[in-house]
């Protein structure tokens, strides 16, 4: 059985309500790099969103007395659950850790950042996924490139913008998260805008801040807190939180006007459990 796909089963049993694609880092251009063709490449993309739909329907077929479903309600049934396709940064494609700093240097234009996105969304907008997820967006020239590639046409299925920050004030590039949440805000395809792979701790304050700017749904997926160093290519223990101490943030996140809630890297299935617990006792 395929790794990736025994992934989106335990977090599906864990009580996912929105399971995200293995495409973060998936590039034509960087499967090229090691030697694939163009259209092995693309057909890479496609079957990261492929391998999430199977797991959602074999998750359906074969609910098992471990699932959440069956847990909580006492009976199995099939609760509504969203295949969401993937897009990392051009920064995640660099793999030199730009994508926690946004800094790409000035030979790097809006058009470079279309041309470089472009047939990679194009391949996943119609592979079959629900929604597109632009996850970890580094800087305002960024978000401004997904915004209007989306606008060029031909766009049927939302997309949500989700950006990282780590000051609990800007996003990593230092750029206003005021900007970059209006560039959400006004492309009509972006149905919610929020924060992801940044530290619980500035989350409270990141929230507070982009209601002011949007009144889209607000999603919400922090990191366990810990950091990542790119030139080891690992994450080092700094603040980060275990799985219980992640969830009682939870409601104060919900108070300040979040409603999608969710764990990036070195969170587990454990913490989307608990955190599915949390919000079914105080609906």
């Amino acid at each position: 059985m395929c790794l990736i796909f025994q992934v989106h089963l335990d977090y599906l049993d864990a009580g996912a309500n929105i399971i995200l694609t293995a495409s973060y880092q998936a590039t034509i251009q960087g499967f090229v790099a090691k030697g694939l063709s163009e259209e092995e490449a693309e057909s890479l993309l496609r079957r990261s969103v492929e391998i999430a739909c199977e797991a959602r329907e074999i998750y359906y077929d074969k609910s098992t007395t471990g699932s959440w479903d069956y847990i909580e309600c006492g009976n199995i049934s099939r609760r509504p659950v969203l295949v969401a396709a993937s897009i990392g940064s051009y920064g995640a494609y660099l793999a030199d850790g730009s994508e926690y700093s946004g800094k790409y240097g000035d030979s790097v234009s809006l058009e470079t950042l279309k041309d470089f996105h472009r047939r990679r969304l194009q391949i996943l907008l119609k592979s079959g996924a629900d929604l597109i997820a632009f996850e970890t967006i580094p800087n305002k020239l960024e978000a401004k490139a997904y915004a209007e590639l989306l606008e060029e046409g031909g766009i049927n299925i939302p997309a949500w913008f989700s950006f990282n920050s780590k000051d609990g004030i800007n996003v990593v590039s230092g750029d206003s998260i005021l900007e970059c949440v209006s560039i959400a805000d006004s492309c009509k395809q972006v149905v919610a805008v929020g924060i992801n792979c940044t530290p619980p701790r500035f989350i409270h304050g990141l929230v507070l801040s982009i209601r002011k700017a949007t009144s889209k749904p607000i999603l919400i997926y922090p990191n366990s807190g810990e950091a990542y160093d790119a030139e080891l290519k690992q994450w080092t223990k700094s603040s980060g939180v275990v799985d219980d101490d992640f969830v009682s943030y939870i409601s104060k996140w919900r108070e300040a006007g979040a409603s999608l809630f969710g764990g990036c890297c070195r969170t587990t299935p454990n913490t989307i459990r608990a955190i599915g617990r949390l919000l079914t006792k105080n609906p």
